[in-house]
């Protein structure tokens, strides 16, 4: 659909389209209340207890004061909204200070607010102004019409792009804009493609000669759209919210422990009705009535759904949301996480996902700007079959070139001409007189500055005209057109005209595939292929170079057909590509460029930590093979022969791809029995053919590998890679740098952007970034594993919690006629689910149970992590028994203590609720590995308020607890009650614990008793694999998916290796989690994989 824009139009604009006012809020001050109350009842739990809150209302059924859980729900819920408010508000001021940017309108000549500028308008900018709305260039105040803009702000490109004028709008002077009456811009409907925008242009001045200018196309500008209809408010979408495998336990559990809630309430409920008909209406006092109405069978079971309501916490929702706020500042506030370099933070832009980097298992990594600099170095090049720069590894300093050069080789100059102009650089002159480059790409701007070392100089653009000096002389070359790089052709051309002989010329570079096949018949291109090779096994990118003459006519003609190409509104990138290849052939091909890429500091260190914590490694890349397998040996990605070995997958058809890659599972099959690294390699063209055609035999070898190197991949492609590893139960973390890695990082469980010289666009996608590679070691096996440590801890803490007190009133209810009659008050059961023992486990999120150096020095305990060890059905049986435990001992306590004649059923409650708080404050101590004051306050200073909440309530008549408290402290039973709950409540399991501890330690329990006693670490021995299987029968390539997993769990407080999930091998001293050998063959162990 097309749109037709009306150059200062207003009246037409103000009615047709929408004012230019940005708006990120969520809410407005109407729709807050309603919009938020919507969006927290729409989760299951909130609407859970807010069932339960009305039910409370009916005063025939509930046991409690409906306030103990109205309140903690209102307070929940005023903490979440006052969260929302907060975060929408700081929106709210981020719009305003955009909106109220003040912006020169041409045709009014006065200042207006950025808000206030509507489609058509012809606005003024200045150097380093910041754009206000999508816009098509029209004027400049160079006289060759150009601008130079940076689009950071849109894709995170930092470096300068050209913009030039359309040439219907040449020669019109800039104070003259304002007098244009009649012009319209015809471009299809708003879109989201931030790199394109296909439109033509037709003015109509009055002081223009000619009534109507020809019809021109105005490419890769701005659009002069506003407010939504902008590419940028087009393109930000909503991301999809990532679950976490730990979130997930979490609701399975709690769907367990509503299951276990229904079964009681219905056991409990037919008691009760049983006891009502049988005892209780044969007792004088409880004065049942002989007939009750319609639903009186209801009554008792809904008693007890409210009384048991508890077992869900309230407040894990809240406090869960709470600690990972904080982890994710952690993150934010890492110094360490630094980059020196470029004074770069990392940056947490998630923070809901922290404890899934502690269980990740699989990271795929782009290559270029993530495992290496991207800083790229002209090293060596091959021009007419001589080889230069192979002796001393630099050919700016080969004494052959530069004798050729000073010589005037054709060929070398041809060769250096189009290293200097064919590209889109833009050669600026700084303050000093130096000339500096403006390249989109750093491969561009490394030939242009090797060229320019080689006297070939590129030193002025002036419009069309570009300029270059060589020794002495001044060249000139006219720009005719530009044909630009495309992922699908993977070249690009330029069309000149040489003003010293009006020869017109195409210059093109590109990849060898994209280029050598397209050369003139009957040139050798044998050295170009054996340079190619030669420069990729040393790890170097190669370009390879070539040039065309073209005939005048042949040029007129084609020329034609490229403009009407270039302004087709539908379908223009592909017309466009088709007729680039009318004229991209017969090529001369000039020679090959050997380019450097250097491996970032501290890379081959970082693969090899994270891989001794089990981690697998991808890298997915658009790079030769050749050159990806050297940076793959250079940084430890995977290891030269014997230790290890590469299998490759190749093959053009799908026959060639179904017989390599049954070789390749036949081999992998068979030695991943062996101590031994296996990874195998993919081309970008061959795995098309396995994803499409044999996903599951692809699927199952991504299980059987450890390592893999895809090349020649496009973003596509890497996210279904992604997605395969997802699908198999695998926890992903993608990490790259740039534009082409956003699907990925978009993709995996965890996208991790690095800040580099490719921009910001996959930083700002991510959900964590960093400034290097290496920071990515801290942040799993630091962050990561202590969010995970402390987020299993919080979770089934709170279950025990709210267990606790409910078994409690179950075993209540038993002595009192099943009648669904609550021990505790309404008061005591609100303070002790928002007070009492949420502050003390807050501060969990400071415990450490090894010091930072100890994991960075022992990676392999990340296992315990991956494996799901700490929160699993297992350990949650084991909190829920702990729960059950100490409710026996709480309760049995306090009924021989206290119950019957000896004191009033306040006294009671108050005896049992301060058992609670008393054994809560002594598990929480137990469970905490490292102490800080803060942490002592907490723990020690909530028991202590505790005592003064209650002594202030026992000092009001009207509280329903008057003078309890003070009697209570006054009686020294009621001390020995609590010692004697404290010391059989808390005395098996700090038994199990220690029995645990000394005869059975794990190797975390190691490293602890190292910790305190100061000394060495001999030997931590090895782990037992728990192992899975795999289909040996590889007759066909009708891959068998392996079945669903049996993972196996330990009981609560077990830290021994035997139970973990996943095939670790065997191990050397330090090296006691030795993950070469993780997928040996057993029926032990499956693992589930989804059908793609």
């Amino acid at each position: 659909m097309k749109r037709y824009v009306y150059i200062d139009d207003d009246e037409s604009s103000h009615d047709i389209y929408c004012d230019n006012r940005i708006s990120n809020r969520k809410y407005t001050v109407l729709n807050f209340l309603p919009k938020n109350l919507w969006e927290q009842f729409s989760r299951f739990m909130n609407q859970y207890f807010l069932l339960i809150a009305c039910l409370q209302l009916w005063p025939l059924i509930t046991p409690v004061n409906p306030a103990s859980t109205w309140g903690p729900l209102i307070f929940i819920f005023a903490v979440s909204a006052s969260k929302e408010a907060w975060d929408d508000y700081n929106r709210y001021l981020s719009d305003k200070k955009a909106n109220e940017k003040e912006v020169w309108v041409v045709k009014k000549s006065v200042y207006i607010q950025a808000q206030d500028i509507h489609v058509g308008n012809i606005v003024w900018l200045r150097e380093n102004d910041e754009v206000p709305c999508d816009l098509v260039l029209i004027g400049t105040s160079d006289p060759q019409g150009v601008c130079y803009i940076e689009t950071a702000a849109l894709d995170g490109e930092t470096d300068l792009k050209t913009r030039v004028i359309p040439s219907a709008c040449m020669g019109i002077d800039v104070e003259l804009l304002h007098k244009i009456k009649a012009g319209v811009i015809e471009c299809p409907s708003p879109d989201k493609d931030i790199r394109r925008f296909d439109a033509n242009m037709r003015l109509f001045p009055p002081f223009i000669d000619n009534d109507i200018c020809p019809q021109v196309h105005v490419y890769d500008v701005l659009n002069s759209w506003n407010r939504n209809e902008t590419k940028m408010g087009m393109s930000r979408g909503i991301p999809e919210p990532k679950l976490t495998a730990m979130d997930a336990m979490i609701d399975k559990l709690t769907g367990a422990i509503f299951i276990f809630q229904i079964v009681v309430v219905l056991v409990l409920g037919v008691a009760g009705n049983v006891w009502k008909d049988t005892e209780a209406k044969q007792q004088w006092y409880v004065l049942y009535p002989h007939e009750g109405p319609w639903y009186e069978l209801l009554v008792i079971p809904l008693r007890f759904e409210l009384l048991c309501s508890i077992m869900i916490p309230i407040s894990i929702k809240v406090s869960l949301d709470l600690v990972k706020s904080l982890y994710a500042k952690f993150i934010d506030w890492d110094h360490q996480m630094i980059d020196l370099e470029t004074s770069i933070p990392s940056n947490a832009t998630n923070t809901a996902i922290s404890e899934d980097l502690g269980q990740v298992e699989y990271i795929l990594t782009d290559k270029t700007g993530t495992l290496t600099e991207n800083k790229m170095i002209f090293r060596r090049c091959c021009i007419s079959g001589n080889f230069y720069g192979n002796e001393n590894g630099d050919a700016l300093k080969d004494v052959e070139l530069l004798n050729a050069v000073s010589s005037g080789s054709s060929d070398v100059i041809r060769f250096l001409t189009v290293m200097a102009i064919c590209n889109t650089v833009v050669p600026m002159l700084s303050k000093t007189g130096d000339i500096l480059y403006k390249a989109q790409s750093q491969d561009e701007d490394a030939l242009v500055h090797a060229a320019a070392r080689l006297h070939m100089v590129y030193f002025n653009k002036s419009g069309n005209i570009l300029e270059i000096k060589f020794n002495s002389s001044i060249l000139q070359y006219e720009v005719l057109e530009t044909l630009e790089f495309t992922s699908e052709r993977k070249r690009m051309s330029v069309v000149l005209k040489d003003c010293q002989n009006g020869k017109i010329l195409l210059l093109s570079k590109g990849a060898d595939e994209a280029i050598l096949p397209y050369a003139r018949t009957g040139q050798q291109t044998r050295h170009f292929i054996e340079a190619v090779e030669q420069y990729a096994h040393l790890g170097l990118r190669t370009l390879c170079l070539a040039w065309r003459e073209l005939k005048k006519d042949e040029y007129r003609e084609w020329s034609l057909m490229f403009k009407e190409a270039s302004s087709t509104l539908v379908d223009r990138e592909w017309r466009v590509a088709e007729v680039c290849q009318r004229v991209e052939h017969d090529l001369d091909i000039l020679g090959v460029t050997a380019i450097e890429d250097r491996l970032q500091d501290g890379v081959p260190e970082t693969i090899e930590t994270l891989r001794k914590a089990g981690i697998n490694f991808w890298m997915l890349t658009g790079d030769k093979q050749n050159t990806a397998i050297q940076i793959a040996l250079s940084c430890n990605f995977i290891s030269p022969e014997p230790k290890g070995q590469l299998l490759s997958i190749d093959g053009k058809t799908e026959d060639e791809v179904c017989r390599s890659l049954e070789r390749v599972l036949r081999t992998m099959r068979i030695t991943t029995s062996e101590p031994k690294d296996v990874a195998f390699v993919v081309d970008g063209w061959a795995l098309e053919i396995a994803l499409s055609h044999y996903r599951k035999a692809f699927t199952e070898l991504a299980v059987l590998s450890r390592t893999a190197i895809c090349c020649r991949v496009t973003p596509s492609q890497k996210a279904q890679l992604v997605q395969i590893l997802k699908s198999c139960d695998y926890r992903t973390l993608a990490i790259g740098d740039g534009g082409n890695d956003v699907r990925m990082i978009q993709q995996a469980d965890i996208g991790v952007g690095i800040s580099g010289r490719e921009g910001l666009q996959a930083a700002r996608a991510a959900d964590y970034s960093i400034g290097k590679f290496r920071f990515l070691k801290r942040l799993i096996l630091v962050h990561g594993r202590y969010s995970y440590n402390r987020t299993a801890f919080l979770s089934q803490y709170s279950f025990y919690k709210s267990l606790l007190i409910c078994f409690i009133q179950i075993f209540f209810s038993f002595i009192s006629g099943v009648s669904g009659t609550s021990l505790f008050n309404s008061v005591s059961l609100m303070a002790y689910n928002v007070f009492y023992t949420s502050v003390p486990v807050l501060v969990s999120v400071l415990d450490k149970d090894l010091s930072e150096k100890t994991v960075m020095q022992h990676p392999q305990i990340l296992f315990y992590c991956q494996a799901g060890r700490l929160l699993n059905p297992s350990t949650f049986a084991g909190w829920f028994g702990r729960s059950l435990f100490h409710a026996i001992v709480v309760f049995v306590i306090s009924i021989h203590a206290y119950a019957y004649d000896k004191s009033e059923m306040e006294e009671v409650s108050m005896v049992a609720l301060s058992g609670c708080i008393w054994l809560q404050a002594f598990v929480v101590t137990m469970e905490t590995n490292s102490f800080t004051i803060l942490q002592h306050m907490a723990i020690w200073g909530n028991l202590a308020a505790f005592y003064v909440i209650n002594w202030i309530f026992s000092a009001l008549p009207s509280s329903g607890m008057y003078t309890i408290m003070f009697r209570l402290c006054r009686q020294p039973s009621y001390w020995i009650a609590l010692f004697l709950m404290v010391a059989a409540g808390m005395g098996p399991i700090l038994a199990i614990k220690y029995f645990r501890y000394t005869y059975r330690p794990s190797k975390i329990n190691t490293l602890q008793q190292a910790e305190r006693l100061g000394g060495p670490i001999l030997s931590l021995g090895t782990i037992e694999p728990q192992q899975r299987s795999i289909e040996k029968d590889v007759s066909t390539l009708s891959i068998t998916q392996p079945k669903n997993r049996n993972p196996v769990y330990e009981p609560l407080l077990s830290d021994s290796p035997n139970a973990t999930r996943r095939s670790f091998g065997t191990g050397a001293p330090f090296d006691f989690f030795h993950s070469q050998s993780r997928l040996t063959h057993s029926t032990s162990y499956t693992r589930n994989c989804k059908d793609n």
